[in-house]
């Protein structure tokens, strides 16, 4: 079997080729073959031999024509644009966000082999009336030029998939939280940054009051999901291949008491309030209260609670926690 990670050298992407060839049935198959494709590569992904890197834009059709000739298996599409900086950079979201997957597809129409597509789309794709229960079948109303490209993604990907020319799956992702590493263009970034930062002795800020709520997945649940999604049946998803993935809704407050009762006040506290109007016109458009009874019957999974996501952070960063007792 040949996979390919579009986007697979950040964060996500490079968890997922971790998980994806440790597991028997990579091993056990000599002629399993792992492609990654993104913009650069860790070291520790450059040195791994397990894995063949393409360095470029997935956008470019230069780049990623080439890898689709090779007529791999499955595709899981993880490269965005990310939020932020789609909406200060209109022509870059579009690019890469829009056009970049729309190439995508149509390149796999042309070759007619019809792989089996996962697609990371976001639950950004809703916004306006925070106060709704987002359910299965409400609608997309985006309010950011990212939500608004991803849900035309959305679109074409149950085309195509309802056309035979790919097997897709689409995954609406909630807030990823937490992210190792540094802050990002995100403008969810805030809500990884107010436990990671602090953690690290570090100072930091959030943009929104305490009672703001949001939609939440730990990394650890989200590589779980896109693992399970790559090998779903066909017949069980029918014509609507998207997902809206579970989670959890907390709020800021909720995070930082969850902060405070795992590592103490004197850590949580390095967290304040600092409002940004430019961050508050986009996050305080997403609902933070979902349904999600599909994914659920499909057998996806979230987290139990804000203390198991910041204690699983804690465990996979090696953080040592002795003097927060």
């Amino acid at each position: 079997m040949h996979t390919v990670i579009i986007g697979g050298g950040g964060f996500v992407g490079s968890r997922l080729a971790k998980e994806w060839v440790g597991q028997a049935s990579f091993k056990d198959d000599p002629s399993s073959r792992l492609t990654l494709i993104d913009m650069g590569f860790s070291d520790e992904l450059i040195e791994d031999s397990r894995f063949e890197l393409v360095v470029g834009d997935f956008s470019e059709e230069r780049v990623i024509r080439p890898v689709l000739t090779q007529r791999p298996d499955v595709i899981f599409h993880l490269a965005a644009i990310v939020s932020g900086e789609a909406e200060k950079n209109f022509e870059l979201g579009m690019k890469v966000n829009l056009h970049g997957s729309l190439q995508l597809l149509e390149i796999c129409r042309e070759l007619a082999h019809k792989p089996r597509l996962i697609f990371a789309s976001s639950c950004g794709v809703f916004g306006g009336d925070v106060t709704q229960v987002v359910e299965d079948t409400t609608a997309p109303k985006p309010r950011s030029s990212y939500g608004t490209q991803k849900a035309i993604v959305e679109l074409l990907v149950n085309d195509y998939s309802r056309r035979g020319f790919v097997d897709g799956r689409t995954l609406r992702l909630p807030t990823i939280t937490v992210r190792p590493g540094r802050p990002n263009a995100a403008t969810s970034s805030f809500l990884s940054g107010i436990i990671r930062e602090p953690l690290n002795g570090v100072a930091t800020t959030y943009p929104v009051t305490e009672d703001a709520a949001f939609w939440l997945l730990s990394p650890r649940r989200l590589v779980q999901n896109l693992l399970h999604a790559s090998v779903l049946e066909e017949k069980l998803l029918g014509d609507d291949r998207v997902i809206t993935l579970p989670g959890i809704t907390a709020s800021v407050g909720q995070l930082l008491e969850s902060l405070r009762r795992v590592a103490g006040p004197e850590v949580a506290d390095r967290a304040v309030y600092e409002p940004d109007e430019f961050l508050q016109r986009i996050v305080l458009t997403w609902p933070p209260h979902f349904l999600p009874d599909r994914a659920l019957a499909l057998g996806f999974v979230r987290d139990n609670s804000t203390e198991e996501i910041i204690r699983n952070y804690i465990e996979e960063e090696n953080i040592n926690t002795t003097n927060y007792q």
